[in-house]
């Protein structure tokens, strides 16, 4: 069964007056192909915007192979736009989907909508994110994030989904075994730091399978390597070091950073007091004044 615009736009009417409209996520399949597909989808949010004057979030899903204006119109009408890759590689892409091509139509859309992005600094224009299939088809945490690395770097990727696979009856598929869920967290924690955290991909200690550790997280793991034996000092360190102590995010950095000004950080007391949200996972990581976390003293002397 397919449905025109009027007729999908008309169903957010009747959610909108029961008051259930919080943001929309508009997909598809492929109907008459994608071109056509991409326009229903357009003309639909054209509708929503203009006849019924929503303002509030919408997810548009971009069909493979659709046309540049396509895109563009797409990008100025929604808030994000996701280009789903499915797999790391086309070999890959080619055992989920033998129809898509991932250089020509899928890797294409994402270089088109940073290039959209850049030639209308002025526009309000929708973030792009794309979502991988994990675990399918042989594919590996490096392969994955290889590509969500250069993505992020290079096509101004907002973010990668990593959705762990699940068998599904009568498909091709459907006696493989589902993906530890514990892989699928690893591969956000990683992508995180590729995305937030100034890490590169050489960073992260991938196994001989190509498969990060699940065991620990990617960044204990190389705190564990690197910082267990030769621990950080909080009065000295620059802000990517501290990124790259487990219970220090960004803005905790820019807390530790502003504070040392003030006075001594030389206690874990003393990073509790400043919001960092996790100071005993940081703690075997770190000198604090020169010494192990274990004194007790004031703040700012």
């Amino acid at each position: 069964m397919t449905f025109s615009a009027d007729e999908m736009a008309g169903a957010f009417d009747t959610l909108q007056r029961a008051d259930r409209v919080q943001g929309i996520f508009l997909s598809s399949g492929i109907i008459k192909g994608s071109v056509t597909t991409q326009d229903k989808i357009i003309d639909t949010v054209e509708i929503i915007r203009h006849r019924y004057q929503y303002e509030g979030y919408i997810h548009l899903k971009i069909m493979p192979g659709v046309q540049y204006e396509q895109l563009y119109r797409a990008m100025q009408l929604a808030d994000r736009v996701s280009v789903n890759l499915e797999g790391p590689t086309q070999d890959r892409l080619s055992s989920l989907a033998p129809k898509k091509d991932f250089t020509n139509e899928l890797l294409k859309m994402l270089r088109w909508a940073e290039l959209i992005r850049r030639d209308n600094p002025r526009q309000k224009l929708a973030r792009t994110v794309t979502q991988f299939v994990v675990g399918a088809v042989g594919d590996t945490d490096q392969e994955l994030l290889t590509l969500s690395e250069r993505l992020y770097r290079h096509a101004g990727l907002t973010r990668a989904y990593y959705s762990g696979f699940s068998p599904v009856e009568q498909t091709p598929f459907e006696n493989l075994t589902a993906t530890d869920p514990l892989r699928e967290f690893r591969l956000y924690q990683a992508s995180f730091l590729l995305r937030d955290y100034g890490w590169s991909i050489s960073d992260l200690g991938f196994l001989l399978d190509g498969n990060l550790p699940t065991e620990l997280d990617p960044k204990r793991a190389w705190a564990e390597q690197h910082l267990r034996q030769a621990p950080l000092e909080i009065m000295t360190a620059d802000r990517q070091q501290l990124l790259r102590v487990p219970g220090i995010g960004p803005l905790g950095a820019d807390k530790i950073m502003n504070a040392r000004s003030l006075g001594r950080i030389a206690d874990l007391s003393h990073l509790r007091k400043l919001q960092i949200r996790a100071p005993e996972q940081a703690a075997p990581y770190i000198l604090l004044d020169g010494h192990r976390p274990t004194e007790q003293m004031s703040l700012f002397n």
